[in-house]
């Protein structure tokens, strides 16, 4: 009976216990800035990795479509993405992905398209990239921040005139290559609720900086992508983010505040569903600050503690927990804090 009952609690846990994984590239090229890029060297032994490894590469489409309708992602799926529209994504790049019969998505700013070609991507070049298969997409008009508002324009002004721009991106790419996706990758992966809740009303899909699986339950205005250029480019900590698995983080907490006042502390507690690892074997780490205490009230959030002494900037925390059901492999959540300077002004990147 004790047997059992065993088998029927880890198929449960199961159902829960699926994921698929996004991720995020720039350049594919040895000779552009380390921080951004992939050698194609390198990139081949991912793809390589994935299939065999069995790992599916299925369209952002599919991906998409499936967390709108609210149906459950196939486990062991992978998404590609790229941002920028540099060249070498296309002359390094593509033709692996092709080779492998891979779908990627890439993410562009029409302001950035060239006349003719260089670093950047040109119009015909992204055209023959469409015609190809590939998603193209919107990182916006121009790479500004949704939150950093400029020294005399109050945030709602400046996203709102993001946002403005962001439709007339959207329009520029349906006339160019007649695609029109809605799907939105974040310029620094900077957001605030109030960001995510327009973009919501406007009917965007929105993909983030901060590292993390997708699940069933995540909120498509701030869906995650583990980077994958170097340093985070070497296969063996890739391996554990491709076999990560999304926890159940309640809306509330994936609308969490973002933007931390210059010595204050950030929003600390996490609703999470406790299904499928153990509340002691949950560990979140802060960039930059080590581990934090964990703090449970009841079976449906916690805390993380710690002194939140936040230099201006991006700063996150990664949480992760040992799966029951699935052996060997972790559940992954990712938190972003926005700090501006003690003046109130943003910093720069």
């Amino acid at each position: 009976m004790k047997n059992t009952l065993f088998v029927i609690l880890l198929s449960m846990f199961s159902s829960f216990a699926q994921a698929t994984v996004v991720l995020v590239y720039h350049h594919v090229s040895e000779k552009t800035p380390k921080s951004t890029s992939i050698t194609p060297t390198q990139f081949e032994l991912h793809l390589n990795y994935f299939k065999d490894n069995d790992f599916k590469v299925i369209p952002l489409s599919e991906m998409v479509d499936k967390l709108k309708a609210k149906q459950p992602l196939e486990d062991r799926t992978i998404v590609i993405t790229f941002d920028d529209g540099y060249s070498d994504i296309l002359t390094n790049g593509h033709p692996l992905l092709q080779k492998f019969g891979y779908p990627y998505t890439m993410f562009i700013n029409p302001n950035t398209v060239p006349n003719k070609s260089g670093m950047y991507l040109d119009w015909a070049q992204i055209k023959q990239m469409s015609d190809d298969g590939v998603i193209i997409a919107n990182h916006g008009l121009v790479h500004d921040s949704l939150i950093k508002a400029p020294k005399g324009v109050d945030a709602q002004t400046w996203l709102e005139k993001k946002l403005d721009e962001l439709q007339q991106s959207e329009q520029i790419i349906k006339n160019k290559v007649d695609q029109n996706w809605k799907y939105f990758a974040l310029p620094y992966g900077e957001y605030t609720p109030q960001a995510q809740q327009q973009l919501a009303s406007l009917g965007y899909a929105v993909f983030t900086q901060q590292s993390g699986p997708v699940g069933d339950t995540t909120d498509i205005t701030a869906i995650p992508r583990f980077p994958a250029s170097m340093p985070y480019d070497q296969l063996g900590p890739l391996k554990d983010k491709l076999n990560s698995l999304a926890f159940t983080v309640s809306a509330k907490s994936q609308r969490a505040q973002t933007i931390v006042p210059f010595g204050e502390q950030p929003d600390k507690t996490v609703e999470v569903s406790l299904n499928d690892f153990y509340p002691n074997m949950l560990a979140c780490f802060i960039a930059g600050g080590g581990k934090a205490e964990i703090t449970w009230q009841g079976e449906e959030s916690f805390t993380m503690n710690f002194d939140a002494n936040f230099k201006p900037g991006r700063n996150r925390s990664n949480c992760t927990a040992p799966s029951i059901s699935k052996p060997g492999r972790f559940y992954w959540y990712s938190r972003p804090w926005f700090v501006p300077k003690a003046d109130g002004s943003w910093y720069t990147d």
